[in-house]
């Protein structure tokens, strides 16, 4: 498999090498079938968040496997949104730990709904914040 260090996106490259060999080798699968674009980067970002979530700017090895919301579970052409790697079908308490690690205010009175949606933003402030400090 060729390296394909440059081509990670950098959320990638902050997270453990075993998230990094799954998205490369599921990323070079499906450019085989679907060729290189938005569809292969999205197969392989599918397939990444059945083992990882996405916590602050990186990903963290989840628990246990599987789709990390309702869009994951029923497929390409399920109704709904992806929740940006925040495992959404992980329990309330599991989703308070991620909260509080990332210091999001007023999480002990949020719907498990409303924590995935904090999560998502914290991460993607986390992630800009560390894009723009490299």
């Amino acid at each position: 498999m060729p390296d394909r260090e440059d081509d990670l996106p950098s959320t990638l490259k902050r997270s453990p090498k075993h998230a990094q060999e799954i998205f490369e080798k599921t990323l070079e699968s499906a450019e085989e079938t679907y060729g290189e674009g938005e569809r292969a980067r999205r197969t392989a970002f599918a397939s990444l968040k059945h083992s990882y979530e996405k916590v602050g700017d990186h990903w963290e090895e989840k628990e246990e496997r599987g789709p990390s919301d309702r869009k994951a579970a029923g497929g390409a052409d399920s109704p709904g949104e992806t929740q940006g790697g925040v495992d959404a079908n992980a329990s309330k308490q599991h989703l308070l730990d991620v909260a509080k690690r990332l210091d999001i205010s007023g999480r002990s009175s949020m719907t498990k709904d409303e924590l995935v949606d904090a999560i998502q933003k914290a991460n993607n402030r986390a992630t800009r914040k560390a894009r723009e400090s490299e």
